[in-house]
Formats: structure tokens, C-alpha cells, sequence
């Protein structure tokens, strides 16, 4: 009987881990596979609530730690860390040697364990290459990373086309639907009586959840942030801010938070939501605001009404729930009054996610298991060029 294929997978973020557990669970429990996973980034952070001990509270085994996040909230210290990373991650890789790489999305750190799997000469798989973000330094981490790995696992069908048009090879690129939509169909999530328990509010008034980060292209990073901050300091309704990611810009985004909500007893800021609990309080919101993926990838399945503000995520597909607007104070309130209003939200049923059917995980573990490795995935073949 041959040897498990050892499947080394990271993670940086509570938003990755989120989309990654049924990956890790299913990996760890099939017999062809042996998992190896590597936490490093904000998940070592106590500033970003230290969310490595929600992976440990779930019970999956960390083979390797990494400090690589700097105290820092600009954009050299971005760059600083990831140079951290690949220090870390080339002594942490060089132990473990897998027989094949995991990666999820866009985030900047991400160059460093692609990186160092390259000079390794480990192969990579991705997961959400194809997709668009064309307001953030996302979308050119995307691209790269995809150029970069030998498998590739795609959220829909227009981003498995993109993966091909950057010239990989089809039998390489498989579209298994986004992982983060696993969670409705297997995860147990928590009732509306136990998410007001575990965030100690009602929610009985309705409730606007508010998930907005850094616009990482520009140069101010946080020039959208106050339009939408003053367009919901005027909101009757009941606010709960998400931390935003560790970006340039994270804390003054977090400070500006703060003050609106010092400034009024319903509007609450939390550092870290576990994923399922992040699940069941959109299910219970009556709008979500900012500029996250998740409001273009999960709400949808939630049938939830989405302001997608400002640059960010566009050029990303996207259901009917979503409505894009400018970070300009007359079109915020408008879009407000469009998202809340029972007309907006009647219209959304019956809608179809673009982004899947929720059995990502177990498509992509099948792949892992039975794709060949050696030379014949990490030699990597251009495609002929048409005749001009």
C-alpha cells in the first residue's frame, strides 16, 4: 500500500480558515491523504483576537506555527512581512517537504509560501483563482499566485475560463464552486438565540452588519471609509462592525469604528466572529454594507441585501442581491433605502448563487487524492500559440 500523499495547507486569516475547514476535515479523514497544516499571519495575532485558537478548539492538528505579522499599519510593513513569511515558511516547508501545496484567494501573504514551494520544488494548488478584484492589490496576488501553482480549484465557471485564458492547461483547472458555501449544507450553525448570546445583543431591531476594509490600490487606503461611515452614523437601525483585514490602514479603519460606535449605544465593533457564527448573523441581518468578498460569495445563499461600496471587488460576478454603489454620501443613502426596503428584498427569492452548491470541498479533496504528482505536475507545458 503506497504512502498517504502528505497535503500541506495554509492559513493566515480567520476569513481563510472560515472558507478552508471542510478542506481540512475531509483531507484528515481520507485515507489517501495525510494533512500538514501551516498557521502563520493574523492568526498569531492577539491584536486580530489570536483566531488560531479557533482552529484548535476544532480539533485540527498544527504542524507549524509561524510569527510573520509586523506590528505595523502601512504598506512597507505589508511588504516586510512578507518577506517575514518566506523566511518562516522556507524552514517550515523544508521540514515537512509535502508532496503538494494548498492556497486559498488573494491575500498578499500568499506570495511567500507560493514562492518558496517554487524554489522547493513542491507543487501548488489554488483555490479562487479566475475571480476579479480589480480595486484592490488582490487581483494582481490572484493572477500571479495561479501562474505560480500546478492545480487549480475555481469558484464558477467564468473564473475557470479566466484561469485558461492565462494560458494553464484544462486538465489542470477544475471548478468545484466556493468552499465557504460548504457551511450551509454540513456545518451546524448557531441559532439567532445563541448569536444575541455570544454577542450579547438583541436582534430583534433590525440589524445592518458592516464589513469594510482597506481599498489597498490606493494610495489614501481609506478614502472610501468615511462616506460610508457617515452614511451610517445616520441609520435608525442596529450596526455591528467586523474588524477589517490586516491591511495598511487596518487601524485607523478600527479607530474610526470605534468612535461611532462610542458615539451611539447600538452600533457594536468585533474583532474576530468564528465563521459559523459570522454565518448565522447575516442570516439574521437585514443589510450588509462594505466592500468584503463575502457579501459577492456567501450572502447570495443567504438571500441577503448587499451594498457593495466603491472600487474593491469590482469586475467580480455577481447574484441580483448585490447592489454596487460609489462611496459618495447621496447614492450611500440611496442604496441604503433600495437594500432595506421589502420590495429589494422580495425580489431575491428563488435566487440562484453564481458561486456554487456548497459541495466545494468534497470536489476538491477528490482531486487532491487522484491527480498524479512528479515531474508531470510540476512541468508546466505554455499552450501553442494561434497562427496570426
Amino acid at each position: 500500500m503506497s504512502a498517504a500523499r502528505r497535503i500541506a495547507v495554509v492559513t493566515s486569516s480567520r476569513a481563510d480558515y472560515g472558507h478552508l475547514v471542510w478542506v481540512l476535515r475531509d483531507i484528515e479523514a481520507h485515507p489517501a491523504l495525510a494533512l500538514q497544516l501551516i498557521v502563520f499571519g493574523a492568526h498569531l495575532s492577539p491584536e486580530f483576537g489570536l483566531t488560531v485558537g479557533e482552529i484548535e478548539r476544532d480539533g485540527i492538528p498544527i504542524a507549524e506555527r509561524i510569527e510573520t505579522l509586523l506590528s505595523s499599519d502601512s504598506d512597507v510593513g505589508m511588504a516586510k512581512s512578507i518577506g517575514v513569511a518566506t523566511l518562516g515558511l522556507a524552514d517550515a516547508l523544508g521540514r515537512l517537504r509535502p508532496d503538494l501545496l494548498l492556497l486559498i484567494a488573494d491575500r498578499y501573504e500568499m506570495l511567500a509560501p507560493a514562492s518558496v514551494a517554487l524554489a522547493l520544488r513542491i507543487p501548488v494548488a489554488h483555490i479562487e483563482g479566475g475571480e476579479v478584484s480589480e480595486g484592490a492589490i488582490d487581483d494582481s496576488v490572484r493572477h500571479a499566485l495561479t501562474k505560480l501553482s500546478h492545480l487549480h480549484f475555481t469558484a464558477t465557471e467564468g473564473a475557470r475560463r479566466r484561469v485558461l485564458a492565462l494560458g494553464e492547461e484544462p486538465w489542470r483547472v477544475h471548478r468545484v464552486g466556493a468552499l465557504s458555501l460548504d457551511h450551509l449544507r454540513r456545518s451546524a450553525l448557531p441559532s439567532r438565540s445563541e448569536v444575541e448570546s455570544a454577542l450579547a445583543l438583541s436582534l430583534e431591531k433590525p440589524t445592518v452588519v458592516v464589513a469594510l476594509h482597506p481599498v489597498t490600490l490606493a494610495r489614501d487606503t481609506l478614502r472610501e471609509a468615511d462616506a460610508v461611515l457617515a452614511a451610517l452614523a445616520r441609520l435608525p437601525q442596529q450596526i455591528v462592525f467586523c474588524f477589517p483585514n490586516p491591511d495598511a490602514g487596518s487601524r485607523e479603519l478600527v479607530a474610526r469604528a470605534r468612535a461611532l460606535c462610542a458615539a451611539r449605544p447600538d452600533a457594536h465593533l468585533f474583532v474576530n466572529l468564528e465563521h459559523t457564527l459570522y454565518w448565522s448573523l447575516l442570516r439574521h441581518a437585514a443589510l450588509l454594507v462594505g466592500n468584503s468578498s463575502s457579501g459577492i460569495m456567501e450572502a447570495p445563499s443567504l438571500a441577503l441585501p448587499t451594498l457593495n461600496v466603491g472600487l474593491r471587488q469590482h469586475g467580480r460576478e455577481r447574484a441580483r442581491s448585490v447592489i454596487d454603489v460609489p462611496a459618495e454620501p447621496p447614492a450611500l443613502a440611496a442604496a441604503i433605502e433600495r437594500g432595506l426596503s421589502a420590495r429589494f428584498r422580495e425580489s431575491l427569492a428563488g435566487m440562484t448563487n453564481p458561486y456554487g452548491d456548497g459541495r466545494a470541498a468534497e470536489r476538491l479533496v477528490a482531486v487532491l487524492a487522484q491527480t498524479p504528482l512528479g515531474e508531470a505536475l510540476r512541468r508546466k507545458r505554455a499552450l501553442d500559440l494561434d497562427p496570426e
